[in-house]
Protein backbone atom coordinates (compact mmCIF):
# COMPACT_ATOMS: atom_id res chain seq x y z
CA UNK A 1 0.00 0.00 0.00
CA UNK A 2 1.52 3.05 -0.94
CA UNK A 3 1.62 6.08 1.93
CA UNK A 4 -1.96 7.33 1.25
CA UNK A 5 -3.63 4.47 -0.28
CA UNK A 6 -5.34 3.06 -3.06
CA UNK A 7 -8.73 1.61 -3.31
CA UNK A 8 -10.32 0.51 -6.62
CA UNK A 9 -13.88 1.18 -6.00
CA UNK A 10 -15.25 4.36 -5.11
CA UNK A 11 -15.43 4.90 -1.58
CA UNK A 12 -19.01 6.19 0.09
CA UNK A 13 -17.78 7.86 3.42
CA UNK A 14 -20.01 9.09 6.58
CA UNK A 15 -18.09 10.94 9.25
CA UNK A 16 -19.52 11.78 12.58
CA UNK A 17 -17.76 14.37 14.88
CA UNK A 18 -16.34 15.87 10.96
CA UNK A 19 -16.14 19.91 12.75
CA UNK A 20 -14.53 18.97 15.17
CA UNK A 21 -10.68 19.09 16.28
CA UNK A 22 -9.52 15.58 15.12
CA UNK A 23 -13.14 15.52 12.38
CA UNK A 24 -11.96 18.59 10.57
CA UNK A 25 -8.54 17.34 10.33
CA UNK A 26 -9.59 14.43 8.95
CA UNK A 27 -11.76 15.75 6.46
CA UNK A 28 -8.92 17.58 5.10
CA UNK A 29 -7.08 14.36 4.47
CA UNK A 30 -9.91 13.04 2.84
CA UNK A 31 -10.24 15.60 0.76
CA UNK A 32 -6.88 16.11 -0.31
CA UNK A 33 -6.45 12.25 -1.41
CA UNK A 34 -9.10 12.18 -2.90
CA UNK A 35 -9.44 8.82 -4.82
CA UNK A 36 -13.23 9.83 -6.25
CA UNK A 37 -14.81 9.35 -2.57
CA UNK A 38 -18.15 10.67 -1.47
CA UNK A 39 -17.96 12.04 1.43
CA UNK A 40 -21.09 12.55 3.45
CA UNK A 41 -21.13 14.43 7.27
CA UNK A 42 -23.57 13.93 10.34
CA UNK A 43 -23.88 17.31 10.85
CA UNK A 44 -26.49 19.86 13.68
CA UNK A 45 -25.03 22.96 12.14
CA UNK A 46 -24.01 24.24 8.72
CA UNK A 47 -20.24 22.92 8.39
CA UNK A 48 -17.33 25.30 6.80
CA UNK A 49 -17.77 26.86 3.45
CA UNK A 50 -14.33 24.82 2.61
CA UNK A 51 -15.99 21.34 3.12
CA UNK A 52 -18.97 22.68 1.03
CA UNK A 53 -17.07 23.90 -1.85
CA UNK A 54 -14.70 20.62 -1.62
CA UNK A 55 -18.07 18.69 -2.42
CA UNK A 56 -18.44 17.27 0.85
CA UNK A 57 -22.59 16.48 1.55
CA UNK A 58 -24.26 17.40 5.09
CA UNK A 59 -26.78 15.16 6.92
CA UNK A 60 -28.76 17.33 9.43
CA UNK A 61 -28.95 15.18 12.46
CA UNK A 62 -28.15 14.12 16.28
CA UNK A 63 -26.53 11.19 17.25
CA UNK A 64 -28.97 11.14 20.26
CA UNK A 65 -31.61 11.16 18.04
CA UNK A 66 -32.01 7.80 16.23
CA UNK A 67 -35.05 8.97 13.96
CA UNK A 68 -32.68 12.00 12.34
CA UNK A 69 -29.84 9.51 11.57
CA UNK A 70 -32.51 7.25 9.44
CA UNK A 71 -31.32 6.83 5.78
CA UNK A 72 -27.69 8.28 7.08
CA UNK A 73 -25.44 5.50 5.81
CA UNK A 74 -27.10 4.43 3.03
CA UNK A 75 -25.09 3.13 0.56
CA UNK A 76 -22.33 3.97 2.26
CA UNK A 77 -19.00 1.51 2.56
CA UNK A 78 -17.60 2.90 5.63
CA UNK A 79 -18.75 4.61 8.77
CA UNK A 80 -15.80 7.03 10.80
CA UNK A 81 -17.42 7.37 14.02
CA UNK A 82 -15.45 10.42 15.21
CA UNK A 83 -17.71 12.18 17.59
CA UNK A 84 -17.19 11.92 21.33
CA UNK A 85 -17.98 14.34 24.29
CA UNK A 86 -15.49 15.25 26.26
CA UNK A 87 -16.41 15.93 29.53
CA UNK A 88 -20.15 16.80 31.11
CA UNK A 89 -22.10 14.81 33.52
CA UNK A 90 -22.93 10.85 33.53
CA UNK A 91 -25.70 11.50 31.76
CA UNK A 92 -24.39 13.47 28.94
CA UNK A 93 -21.81 11.38 28.49
CA UNK A 94 -23.99 8.22 28.22
CA UNK A 95 -26.52 10.17 25.49
CA UNK A 96 -23.79 10.63 23.37
CA UNK A 97 -20.92 8.45 23.80
CA UNK A 98 -23.01 5.06 24.49
CA UNK A 99 -26.23 5.62 23.50
CA UNK A 100 -25.44 8.13 20.25
CA UNK A 101 -23.07 5.01 19.19
CA UNK A 102 -25.71 2.30 19.48
CA UNK A 103 -27.68 4.44 16.98
CA UNK A 104 -25.59 5.53 14.35
CA UNK A 105 -24.28 1.92 14.56
CA UNK A 106 -27.78 0.00 13.86
CA UNK A 107 -28.34 3.15 10.72
CA UNK A 108 -24.97 1.22 9.17
CA UNK A 109 -26.15 -2.32 10.08
CA UNK A 110 -29.36 -2.01 8.69
CA UNK A 111 -28.11 -0.30 5.67
CA UNK A 112 -25.34 -2.46 5.24
CA UNK A 113 -22.37 -0.99 6.19
CA UNK A 114 -19.61 -2.96 6.36
CA UNK A 115 -16.68 -1.01 7.21
CA UNK A 116 -16.82 1.16 11.21
CA UNK A 117 -13.82 3.16 12.12
CA UNK A 118 -13.66 4.55 15.75
CA UNK A 119 -11.45 6.56 17.34
CA UNK A 120 -11.43 6.32 21.12
CA UNK A 121 -8.37 7.20 23.65
CA UNK A 122 -5.96 5.12 25.75
CA UNK A 123 -7.93 6.75 28.90
CA UNK A 124 -10.12 3.42 28.70
CA UNK A 125 -7.08 1.79 31.18
CA UNK A 126 -6.99 1.55 34.54
CA UNK A 127 -4.37 4.52 35.46
CA UNK A 128 -0.79 3.60 36.35
CA UNK A 129 2.58 3.58 35.17
CA UNK A 130 1.93 2.45 31.28
CA UNK A 131 5.71 1.84 29.37
CA UNK A 132 5.83 0.85 26.22
CA UNK A 133 1.96 -1.28 25.95
CA UNK A 134 0.61 -3.03 23.08
CA UNK A 135 -2.37 -3.36 22.30
CA UNK A 136 -5.15 -6.62 23.45
CA UNK A 137 -3.98 -9.43 22.05
CA UNK A 138 -0.29 -8.24 21.38
CA UNK A 139 1.52 -8.23 24.51
CA UNK A 140 1.52 -7.53 27.71
CA UNK A 141 -2.66 -6.50 28.45
CA UNK A 142 -3.49 -3.42 30.63
CA UNK A 143 -6.95 -3.85 32.49
CA UNK A 144 -9.71 -1.02 31.12
CA UNK A 145 -11.03 0.59 34.12
CA UNK A 146 -11.73 4.58 33.44
CA UNK A 147 -12.31 6.98 36.07
CA UNK A 148 -14.09 9.85 33.97
CA UNK A 149 -17.91 9.60 32.72
CA UNK A 150 -16.44 10.57 29.45
CA UNK A 151 -13.79 7.68 29.38
CA UNK A 152 -16.72 4.97 30.98
CA UNK A 153 -18.77 6.35 28.16
CA UNK A 154 -16.01 5.67 25.96
CA UNK A 155 -14.95 2.53 26.73
CA UNK A 156 -18.76 1.58 26.75
CA UNK A 157 -19.18 2.83 23.05
CA UNK A 158 -15.60 0.53 22.15
CA UNK A 159 -17.02 -2.51 23.24
CA UNK A 160 -20.45 -2.00 20.62
CA UNK A 161 -18.19 -1.43 18.11
CA UNK A 162 -15.92 -4.31 18.35
CA UNK A 163 -18.84 -6.58 18.99
CA UNK A 164 -20.17 -5.04 15.61
CA UNK A 165 -16.70 -5.71 13.97
CA UNK A 166 -15.62 -2.53 13.70
CA UNK A 167 -11.90 -1.16 14.10
CA UNK A 168 -10.89 1.07 17.17
CA UNK A 169 -8.17 3.61 17.20
CA UNK A 170 -6.58 4.45 20.56
CA UNK A 171 -4.61 7.68 20.35
CA UNK A 172 -3.47 8.97 23.79
CA UNK A 173 -2.21 12.62 24.11
CA UNK A 174 -3.70 14.66 20.42
CA UNK A 175 -1.75 18.17 19.83
CA UNK A 176 -2.06 20.52 16.76
CA UNK A 177 -3.94 23.76 15.82
CA UNK A 178 -7.09 23.10 17.13
CA UNK A 179 -5.97 21.86 20.64
CA UNK A 180 -7.44 23.50 23.10
CA UNK A 181 -6.44 20.17 25.98
CA UNK A 182 -2.95 18.77 26.08
CA UNK A 183 -0.45 21.65 25.09
CA UNK A 184 -2.86 24.33 26.78
CA UNK A 185 -3.00 22.64 29.77
CA UNK A 186 0.85 22.21 30.27
CA UNK A 187 1.46 26.42 29.29
CA UNK A 188 -0.63 26.56 32.28
CA UNK A 189 0.37 23.75 34.44
CA UNK A 190 4.10 25.07 33.98
CA UNK A 191 3.35 28.57 34.73
CA UNK A 192 1.49 27.93 37.65
CA UNK A 193 4.05 25.62 39.28
CA UNK A 194 7.13 26.53 38.10
CA UNK A 195 8.91 23.44 39.06
CA UNK A 196 10.01 19.70 37.59
CA UNK A 197 7.90 17.50 38.68
CA UNK A 198 10.22 14.48 39.68
CA UNK A 199 12.90 15.78 37.19
CA UNK A 200 9.82 15.80 34.01
CA UNK A 201 11.40 12.22 33.46
CA UNK A 202 7.88 10.69 32.65
CA UNK A 203 7.50 9.70 29.13
CA UNK A 204 4.04 10.04 27.11
CA UNK A 205 3.04 8.84 23.93
CA UNK A 206 1.88 12.06 21.56
CA UNK A 207 0.46 12.22 18.06
CA UNK A 208 0.33 15.12 15.85
CA UNK A 209 -3.63 15.94 14.65
CA UNK A 210 -2.19 15.83 10.78
CA UNK A 211 -0.48 12.33 11.66
CA UNK A 212 -3.85 10.80 13.35
CA UNK A 213 -5.56 12.19 10.61
CA UNK A 214 -3.52 10.59 7.54
CA UNK A 215 -4.25 7.54 9.32
CA UNK A 216 -8.06 7.65 9.56
CA UNK A 217 -8.26 8.78 6.48
CA UNK A 218 -6.31 5.74 4.85
CA UNK A 219 -8.01 3.24 6.95
CA UNK A 220 -11.55 5.07 5.63
CA UNK A 221 -10.78 4.81 1.60
CA UNK A 222 -9.35 1.50 1.99
CA UNK A 223 -11.87 -1.12 3.82
CA UNK A 224 -9.56 -4.22 3.10
CA UNK A 225 -6.51 -1.98 5.12
CA UNK A 226 -8.62 -2.92 8.46
CA UNK A 227 -10.00 -6.27 6.78
CA UNK A 228 -10.29 -8.54 9.90
CA UNK A 229 -12.09 -6.27 12.01
CA UNK A 230 -12.78 -6.08 15.71
CA UNK A 231 -9.54 -4.81 16.30
CA UNK A 232 -7.96 -1.49 18.57
CA UNK A 233 -4.73 -0.02 17.32
CA UNK A 234 -2.92 2.31 19.43
CA UNK A 235 -2.45 5.93 17.18
CA UNK A 236 1.06 7.50 18.34
CA UNK A 237 4.48 8.42 17.52
CA UNK A 238 6.52 5.50 17.89
CA UNK A 239 8.99 7.62 19.66
CA UNK A 240 7.72 8.60 23.30
CA UNK A 241 8.42 11.74 24.36
CA UNK A 242 9.88 12.69 27.97
CA UNK A 243 7.48 15.67 30.06
CA UNK A 244 10.81 17.23 30.78
CA UNK A 245 11.55 17.67 26.63
CA UNK A 246 8.21 18.40 25.84
CA UNK A 247 8.18 21.17 28.53
CA UNK A 248 11.44 22.68 27.34
CA UNK A 249 10.35 22.55 23.43
CA UNK A 250 6.91 24.45 24.55
CA UNK A 251 9.08 26.83 26.63
CA UNK A 252 11.56 27.84 24.13
CA UNK A 253 9.20 28.06 21.24
CA UNK A 254 6.87 30.64 23.54
CA UNK A 255 9.26 32.45 24.88
CA UNK A 256 8.10 30.73 28.85
CA UNK A 257 10.79 30.75 31.62
CA UNK A 258 11.90 26.91 32.20
CA UNK A 259 11.50 25.45 35.54
CA UNK A 260 15.07 25.42 37.48
CA UNK A 261 13.54 23.94 41.06
CA UNK A 262 12.53 20.09 41.33
CA UNK A 263 10.30 19.14 43.66
CA UNK A 264 9.71 15.26 44.45
CA UNK A 265 6.04 14.31 43.30
CA UNK A 266 4.07 14.32 46.54
CA UNK A 267 5.13 18.01 46.77
CA UNK A 268 5.03 18.87 43.56
CA UNK A 269 0.96 17.85 43.65
CA UNK A 270 0.92 19.40 46.86
CA UNK A 271 1.40 22.53 44.82
CA UNK A 272 -0.44 21.77 41.87
CA UNK A 273 -3.32 21.01 44.10
CA UNK A 274 -3.30 24.53 45.68
CA UNK A 275 -2.85 26.57 42.13
CA UNK A 276 -4.60 23.92 39.51
CA UNK A 277 -7.81 22.70 41.64
CA UNK A 278 -9.77 21.34 38.22
CA UNK A 279 -6.79 19.47 37.74
CA UNK A 280 -7.60 15.71 38.45
CA UNK A 281 -5.42 13.22 39.78
CA UNK A 282 -5.99 11.10 36.65
CA UNK A 283 -4.77 14.05 34.73
CA UNK A 284 -1.74 15.39 36.93
CA UNK A 285 -0.76 10.88 36.35
CA UNK A 286 -0.43 11.46 32.83
CA UNK A 287 1.82 14.05 33.15
CA UNK A 288 4.01 12.91 35.52
CA UNK A 289 4.25 8.99 35.11
CA UNK A 290 4.96 6.82 32.16
CA UNK A 291 2.32 7.02 29.48
CA UNK A 292 3.14 5.25 26.47
CA UNK A 293 2.17 2.58 24.08
CA UNK A 294 3.41 0.74 21.46
CA UNK A 295 2.54 2.14 18.21
CA UNK A 296 3.88 0.44 15.26
CA UNK A 297 1.22 -1.35 14.19
CA UNK A 298 -0.80 1.20 12.77
CA UNK A 299 1.79 3.16 10.77
CA UNK A 300 2.86 -0.38 9.10
CA UNK A 301 -0.76 -1.15 8.08
CA UNK A 302 -1.37 1.72 6.79
CA UNK A 303 1.74 2.92 5.16
CA UNK A 304 1.57 6.44 6.46
CA UNK A 305 4.44 8.36 8.45
CA UNK A 306 3.58 8.70 12.35
CA UNK A 307 5.15 12.40 11.13
CA UNK A 308 8.72 14.14 11.87
CA UNK A 309 8.45 14.70 15.70
CA UNK A 310 6.93 16.52 18.41
CA UNK A 311 8.92 19.79 17.64
CA UNK A 312 8.63 19.74 14.07
CA UNK A 313 4.74 19.53 14.83
CA UNK A 314 4.85 21.86 17.71
CA UNK A 315 6.19 24.70 16.13
CA UNK A 316 3.93 24.25 13.04
CA UNK A 317 0.97 24.72 15.33
CA UNK A 318 2.85 27.49 17.20
CA UNK A 319 0.97 30.64 15.94
CA UNK A 320 -2.29 28.90 16.52
CA UNK A 321 -1.13 27.95 20.21
CA UNK A 322 -0.09 31.60 20.93
CA UNK A 323 -3.34 32.99 19.67
CA UNK A 324 -5.55 30.62 21.39
CA UNK A 325 -3.32 31.02 24.77
CA UNK A 326 -2.73 34.60 24.12
CA UNK A 327 1.38 34.63 24.10
CA UNK A 328 2.96 37.13 22.74
CA UNK A 329 5.86 36.31 19.91
CA UNK A 330 8.94 36.49 21.30
CA UNK A 331 10.84 39.38 19.91
CA UNK A 332 14.22 39.13 17.49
Amino acid sequence: MSARGSTADRPDIVVTGATGFVGSAVLRELVALGMGARVRVLTRRPVPMWMVEAGVTTWFGDLTDAASLAGLCAGSTTLVHLASQVGGGPALCTAVNEDGTANVLAEARDSGTAHVLHLSTCAVYRDGVHGGVAEPGWGRRLMTDPVSPTSRTRLAAERMVLAAGGTVLRPHLIHGAGDRHVVPTLVRWIQAVPAWAAGGSAFASLVAVADLAAAIAVLALNPRASRRGGEVFHVADPRPVQVRQLVTAMCELFDLPLPVVDLPLDKHRVRTRAELPWLTDHQYSLLTRDHWYESSRIWKLTGVSPGPGFRPRLAEAADWYRESLRIREPVG
